[in-house]
């Protein structure tokens, strides 16, 4: 863990880590206040070209803030969050964190391997959320030395989950790295190694809003998703089993729509999910990154690209925002105020096994990358 000196956490000048200083990427670590027991959090803040830039803390290796300019160059944070340390802690939403064990929802809060069944805290009615009543977002990740990387800033940071953490299997060694480059690409690669085998699907849970943080509803922004089918779930969200084509339904995104065109179509599904809250299976054809999906703000010109190696886009329009919590823009936070787009494999997979696995053994690295690209347009 970090440990609790924060004077160990004095603020570091602004490194430019590419030969160019115009257009290199920085990098600066700076303290972000302290939990109960003392540990103290860090924040390491990356930034890119043209005003683009992100800001990790290491409580839950969370994505706290990502800036980027409009098309007259206007800087805004498009992430929801919380500007200090205790919005975190004491109003959990996974706002930004990094979620794990395992991402999504595990039916019943239980798994098997080889035969032998494991039984998970259950923190989402009968079944297990995003890694239980502790996962990943709730813990200190440990921030190593930033990688020096040509035209390029990064932040790595390593959690060790023990054998029998929220119920899961094994020792789990994970590293998540943020990479913000002179592209304005952020990349958020995973890793993670077990010592008994266990099942792993790390995402990051950021809430996205093109027109800036506490600007109000995305309903109006144009989403592109590149599936050509989903998975619909039971009214506990876990998927039935089924890969259902999007034709024809409110969750054919394969055009460009926008968010809240079918939101209240009356469809079972958005009545499940009280709105989107689901897995579309992207469109893959071999290894390596391909386009997940693209959001786009009109009002703004802002846009997003994220591609991903991935199986699974989780899409979800912040149903359970509820107006009890107030952001960093200080302004509460209300259903339809941002949406999710989290890589993954699919849900409560080692319960399908016609699912792409989730199964990690010892001598194995778990290995995923997303990408996130951001632009303007000039229009």
């Amino acid at each position: 863990m970090i440990g609790a000196k924060t004077a160990l956490l004095a603020m570091c000048a602004a490194a430019a880590l590419a030969s160019d200083p115009a257009s290199a990427a920085t990098a600066r670590r700076e303290p972000f206040g302290t939990l109960k027991d003392g540990t103290a959090i860090e924040a390491v803040t990356l930034a890119g070209a043209n005003g683009v830039s992100a800001r990790i803390i290491s409580f839950g290796a969370t994505l706290q803030a990502l800036k980027a300019p409009d098309r007259q160059g206007r800087v805004a944070d498009i992430e929801l969050g919380s500007d200090d340390l205790a919005g975190y802690v004491d109003h959990p939403n996974y706002f930004g964190s990094t979620i794990g064990r395992y991402a999504n929802r595990i039916a019943g809060g239980k798994f098997a391997i080889d035969g032998k069944e494991y039984t998970l805290a259950q923190n989402n009615g009968k079944n297990t959320l995003h890694g239980g009543k502790k996962g990943f977002d709730k813990n200190v990740w440990t921030v190593e030395a930033l990688p020096g990387i040509p035209e390029a800033a990064a932040a790595k940071l390593t959690y060790v989950s023990k054998d029998g953490d929220e119920g899961y299997p094994g020792t789990l060694t994970a590293t998540v790295t943020y990479t913000f480059n002179n592209k304005n690409e952020l990349i958020i690669a995973y890793e993670a190694t077990t010592d008994k085998p266990t099942i792993v699907n790390l995402t990051s849970h950021s809430y996205f809003n093109l027109a800036g943080d506490g600007s109000g509803s995305v309903y109006d922004q144009i989403l592109t998703i590149n599936a050509d089918k989903f998975t619909p779930v039971d009214a506990g969200g876990i998927p039935t089993g089924k890969l259902a084509d999007v034709a024809g339904t409110p969750f054919d995104f394969r055009q460009g729509t926008p968010i809240g065109a079918r939101i209240r179509s009356g469809d079972e599904q958005m009545v499940f999910g009280r709105g989107y809250d689901h897995n579309w299976v992207v469109n893959r054809s071999g290894g390596g990154l391909s386009f997940d999906a693209r959001a786009y703000d009109p009002g703004t010109g802002r846009s997003m690209e994220i591609w991903s190696d991935q199986p699974g886009l989780q899409f979800y329009t912040g149903n359970f925002l509820d107006s009890t919590t107030v952001g960093a823009a200080g302004k509460q936070y209300r259903q339809g105020d941002a949406y999710c787009l989290e890589t993954q494999h699919f849900p409560d997979s080692p319960n399908h096994p016609d699912f792409p696995t989730t199964l990690l053994k010892p001598g194995e690295t778990y290995k995923t990358t997303t990408v996130h690209k951001f632009s303007a347009d000039a229009s």
